[in-house]
Order: structure tokens, then sequence, then C-alpha cells
């Protein structure tokens, strides 16, 4: 009897943890996840506040129009100094019976405003998705171009120096062409041209293993944080690291990367412990 008991109960949350993981996490309204820190080199009494945006994988009935506009709302509603996107923003799950146009999301995503810009890199699926881009091996994805027409900034191996005293730069995609990257780091930091601290947006995080002391923080997606993750562990992570890069703040060597679990999913639709989220990073706290 007990032991009966005991599979029944066993089965029962089996069951929950499936229908939450599959039916509810994945669908679900973003929750807000924090961090505060002070890069090395930061300037004295600046504060500044980052939101931060990856993996949006929009298309329906995964990531609806409507569930867009409410990612854009919230972020919004942080009144952020400066908002990111960290690439991937179209669909890659076969579940997904409504891709949209990236100008349909585009256009939902320009609503989005800070006082410092809103700036987008390109991830893998960005260009994997889009046969021009990358039958040509150059250029803008597709949604990096509707994402432009939108007044959001693309930053494809560029780099841009702020008047409060930091950098900002964007990598392309590290794997774009498979296994050959799109990216150009050398080229990105030789346009840094003083020793301000540099904040470098790299859709994968892999590239955070190599990088010089002088990129101070590094924000990436791409890992959805496993997607199921118990107790701090992913099974299974996108990164030839493992669980080393699989999500949130990681610091080696005195730089700092953040992992964001993102907002979407990827070919197969379950989030377990890994929620969607948007990220507001707060430097010099």
């Amino acid at each position: 009897m007990m032991l009966r008991r005991t599979l029944l109960g066993t089965g029962l949350l089996g069951m929950a943890a499936a229908a939450y993981g599959f039916g509810l996490s994945p669908f679900a309204d973003p929750v807000i996840t924090r961090y505060a820190l002070t890069p090395r080199g930061w300037p004295a009494g600046l504060r500044l506040r980052i939101a931060v945006l990856a993996d949006l994988h929009a298309g329906a009935p995964l990531m609806t129009l409507d569930r867009v506009a409410r990612i854009t709302a919230a972020t919004h509603g942080l009144n952020a100094d400066m908002i990111v996107l960290l690439g991937d923003y179209g669909p890659v799950s076969r579940l997904v019976r409504e891709p949209y146009a990236p100008e349909e999301v585009a256009a939902l995503l320009g609503g989005l405003r800070a006082p410092l810009g809103v700036f987008a890199i390109a991830g893998n699926h960005d260009w994997w998705e889009d046969e021009a881009a990358m039958e040509r091996r150059s250029g803008r994805p597709a949604w990096l171009e509707a994402l432009a027409r939108h007044g959001i900034t693309p930053l494809q191996n560029e780099a841009r120096r702020f008047a409060q005293g930091f950098w900002l730069a964007g990598l392309d995609s590290q794997i774009a062409f498979r296994p050959r990257g799109a990216d150009d780091l050398p080229g990105t930091l030789a346009q840094v041209t003083d020793a301000a601290p540099l904040i470098l947006l790299a859709h994968e995080p892999d590239i955070f293993a190599t990088l010089p002391e002088r990129v101070a923080l590094t924000l990436c997606g791409h890992t959805h944080g496993g997607q199921v993750r118990v107790l701090g562990y992913s099974p299974r992570v996108p990164s030839r690291f493992g669980n080393r890069y699989a999500y949130g703040h990681v610091t080696e060597g005195g730089r700092e990367l953040i992992i964001s679990g993102g907002l979407g999913t990827s070919r197969i639709p379950v989030r377990f412990g890994v929620p969607p989220e948007i990220v507001e990073l707060t430097l010099g706290a």
C-alpha cells in the first residue's frame, strides 16, 4: 500500500511538473531578474540602468504578437537608461504555426525608448533562418534591417563611446556560418580608443572565456538558461562550456558576465526552473 501511494504521488508530481514545464511556463509573462554590480574601472558616481531582452523567438502560438506587446510594455515601464536586445528574434520550433514577418515584430519592439538609446545585435538564428543573408554571408540579416527601420540601432562588430564615460560594443554571431562566425572581435576592439570601461553585447556566451581584461562586462543570451534548470544545473546547454556559461552572473578574472535566460523557447517548447525573463541591470549601484 505504501509503495503504491509513493508511486502514485511520484506520478502525479511528474505530471504536474510536465504540465507546468510544457503548458504554463513557456507562455508566462516574464519575470524581472535584477542584478546590481560595479564593473572594473567603472566611472565613480555613474549609475546606469540597462534593460536586457534576449531570445524572443516570436511566432504563434508560442510567442504571439500580444505577448511581444506585453514584453515591450513591461520593458518600457522599467524606465531604463538603455535597452539592449541580444538576438534570435524569430521562431525555430516546428510547433510555430504562424511565423511573423520581421516587420510585424519590429514595429512592436520599436515602441521601446530609452534616454541613451535602444541597441540590437544578431543571434545565430537571425542568420540561419534568413536564406538571403546566408547566401551572401555579409550585411545585415532581415531582422536587424527591420529593427533599424523602427528606430533601434543595430551593432554589428561596432563600438560606440558614450559621454558618460563608457563604451558599448556589439558583436555579431559567433556561429552564424556554422561553425565560422560573423563576429570580428579584434576589429571591434580596435574601435575602442581610450581606457573607459567597455560593455560587450554578444549573443553566444562562449567568447567570454577568451576575452581580454579590456572588456569589463559582457551581456549574452543564446542558452535560454538550458530551459530546464534544477538546483542550479541544466542538463543541456548549447555551449562548449556546459553549465559554466548556462545562466546568470559569472565572474572570472575580474571580468563580469550576465547570461539572460531569455524569453522564448527553442525547438522544444519547455521551460522548467528558468521562467521567461527581462533582465534589469544596475551598474555602479
